[in-house]
Parts: C-alpha cells; structure tokens; sequence
C-alpha cells in the first residue's frame, strides 16, 4: 500500500516536471511559432469583438436616421473651399430629433462673442422631404431639408457599411455653399452634444 502511494505520489510531482522539460525541448523556431500564433489568436479575436461592437453601431445608426432622431458629431468639418478643420465633436454637430434640425459649428469655446456663444453658429429649422436609401455595398444614404429663420438648405448624410462612421454635407440652398461634417453618427439620446444660442 505504501509502495503505491509513493508511486502516485511520484507520478504527480513527476507531471508538471515532465511538461516543463517538454517545453524546454522545444527549439527557439518552435517557440517563435508558437508564440506568433498565439498572438494571432489574439489578434482575431480582438478583430471579432471590434467588428460585432461596429456591426451593432451600424444598426442602431440605421434605425436612428429611420426614427428621425440621430445626431452626427464632428471630429472634422471640411468647407467647399477644401480647407478642413478638427473640431470638438461635442459642439459641433448635425442633429435631427422631432421633426427639427440643428445645424452648429463652435470653433472656438473661448469665445463668448460668437452668435451661439461658442464660437460659431446655432441653426435650426424644420425637417421635411427626408429620402434613404442604400447602395450595392451596404453604404447608407440619407438626405432631408431644413428650413428655418436662418437656414434653408438640404442635408446629405452618408452612413458607412458596418460602422456608424458618417459624413453630413449641408448644402445651402441659395448661396450654393456648404460645409461636410465627418464623424459619428449616434441615437440622439445617446449623443454627448451641447447646444449653444440659437441664432435668429
């Protein structure tokens, strides 16, 4: 009986030592190989969360621009004379939500004297004619005028395939100019913006 114990008793200990010399057979390429794939692994699966976390963004910005409640923060805004600006995405911004728009630049905070008091401009009006539609590769489009005391001009809003990555070009009826607001398009619920004054 005790000549069994001590035999499983060597066998147990003997285990972990027999994986660990196992191990320490392994040639350096093979290590290299095991490590690349284990890093690939890795690698794949971080790639499978990113895609589910965009593939789910993707819906719920769908369905926003569907409900007429969304709002595009703009991490950059490009004019029509090409010159492009970084911008906080949290004051500046395109929004639909209940049948009214806002159009609002702030580029600059520091600056009170602004019409919306944010360093820019503040526009909102009503929403009508509102269009979507969607092409071969799953890219959304989404267009919609907005008319108010001082803007009037139609919305144009690309929604990227699989991500809520967005773009808002609004172009100004009359004067012909616009400026495109690159972005992220969220549930108007969701989105982190702050409006300045309205301008009349």
């Amino acid at each position: 009986m005790i000549r069994i114990l001590i035999l499983a008793v060597t066998l147990i200990i003997g285990l972990p030592l027999t994986t660990a010399a196992q191990k320490n057979k392994m040639s350096k390429a093979e290590r290299e190989a095991a490590w690349r794939a284990e890093r690939l692994k890795k690698r794949e699966a971080e790639k499978a969360k990113i895609a589910a976390e965009d593939s789910i963004a993707f819906a719920q910005a769908v369905q926003a621009l569907r409900n007429g409640s969304w709002a595009l923060e703009a991490s950059n805004i490009t004019f029509n004379n090409g010159i492009t600006r970084f911008v906080t995405s949290s004051t500046n911004y395109v929004a639909v939500n209940a049948g009214e728009g806002t159009v609002q630049t702030a580029f600059n905070n520091s600056n009170i004297s602004s019409p919306n008091g944010l360093g820019g401009v503040t526009l909102e009006g009503n929403i009508f004619g509102e269009r979507m539609g969607m092409d071969d590769e799953g890219n959304i489009f989404f267009s919609c005028s907005i008319q108010g005391s001082s803007i009037s001009a139609v919305i144009y809003v690309t929604l990227t395939a699989n991500t809520n990555q967005a773009s808002a070009k609004v172009n100004a009826n009359y004067s012909g100019n616009y400026m495109t607001f690159n972005g992220y398009l969220y549930p108007y619920n969701s989105a982190g913006i702050f409006e300045g004054q309205p301008s009349y």
